[in-house]
């Protein structure tokens, strides 16, 4: 993957560190993954930005951490 360089307020880079710490992500990690969650609100209008972000965390889960879904319908029969 190739990068490139560009300037962010030293303020929003402050912010993407203290909430890369949270999360366990690299400034660079975080602000990217803002950017993709920025990105999806805006194709998506509908959906709540916190839906969005946590749909994209799931995706970035490994699948062998995943539990096959089961319908109720499904336990009870």
């Amino acid at each position: 993957m190739s990068t490139v360089s560009v300037r962010i307020d030293e303020a929003l880079v402050e912010a993407a560190r203290a909430a890369a710490k949270a999360e366990y992500r690299t400034v660079q990690g975080q602000v990217e993954f803002w950017a993709k969650v920025g990105r999806a609100a805006l194709d998506n209008p509908d959906l709540p930005a916190s839906f969005i972000a946590d749909c994209l965390m799931s995706m970035a889960e490994p699948h062998e951490d995943s539990t096959v879904f089961v319908p109720r319908s499904k336990v009870r029969a």
